[in-house]
């Protein structure tokens, strides 16, 4: 695949971002290799997504040359951004935890990586920054809807009006990614945590991560409601009836 690679090993499906001489940056080639990535991806036998990149950068976003070389620019972009942010939606809709493991810097649309990762894994000397104003440009691919969510309205603002870069370190503090580690760790902690997840009960890590990232658009009452069927066809899986068995056995 153009700019994409992806592999199926013990449950777990590694998608690479995989254009290391342009920072790992999109254009159309790579959006749609990455749907069929993500393709790939959803096939019951996968039952964890890991996404890493290859280079000194994780992802600079959407690449500003093919934006540059396009006969018609704004048609261009539209469909870019149109593409890549459906094929992360994709990617957010599956029923299985998705990891990410980043490292140099993470720009722009490469922020909708993170964002849509259930776990974030970053290396300590990692740079993140929404880099948008700096080309002239808005965010794009879900980034203005999920950024808010995760840091809070106002750290977002501040992101995206002054290009605020941020630390690996801050960005944990908050809340863009969930652990931070040496730079040399942070492809096998990530790895160990996806092998983990694919380890576990799979109905009931899906269905989790599926309740609380659907949170944001339903009631209490609907959220109450879904729970509890979700919860009554978790209990009939048979991981459910295997660790009952062995919790009750302690």
């Amino acid at each position: 695949m153009n700019g994409v690679r992806c592999a199926v090993d013990g449950g777990v499906a590694r998608i690479t971002l995989a254009r290391p001489e342009v920072s790992n940056s999109v254009d159309m080639a790579t959006a749609r290799a990455f749907g069929e990535a993500v393709d790939r991806a959803q096939d019951p036998s996968v039952r964890a997504v890991l996404i890493t990149g290859e280079g000194k950068r994780f992802c600079a976003g959407g690449d500003v040359a093919s934006m540059a070389a396009a006969e018609d620019r704004s048609a261009y972009l539209n469909e870019l951004a149109a593409a890549l942010g459906t094929e992360l939606l994709r990617l957010a809709e599956l029923d299985k935890p998705v990891v990410a493991a980043v490292h140099g810097a993470v720009a722009g649309a490469g922020l909708a990586f993170v964002l849509t990762a259930d776990l974030v894994v970053a290396a300590r000397s990692t740079r993140f920054l929404m880099a948008y104003s700096g080309v002239g440009l808005t965010p794009d691919c879900g980034v203005s809807y999920l950024l808010p969510r995760a840091v809070g309205q106002q750290r977002a603002l501040e992101m995206a009006l002054l290009n605020r870069a941020l630390t690996a370190a801050e960005a944990q503090e908050w809340g863009l990614v969930t652990q931070v580690v040496d730079d040399a760790d942070a492809v096998a902690r990530a790895e160990e945590v996806a092998a983990r997840l694919a380890d576990g009960p799979a109905f009931a890590l899906g269905q989790a991560k599926r309740l609380i990232r659907g949170s944001w658009t339903v009631t209490p009452q609907q959220s109450v409601a879904e729970e509890a069927a979700t919860i009554g066809r978790a209990v009939a899986t048979d991981d459910a009836a295997r660790l009952i068995d062995a919790f009750l056995a302690r």
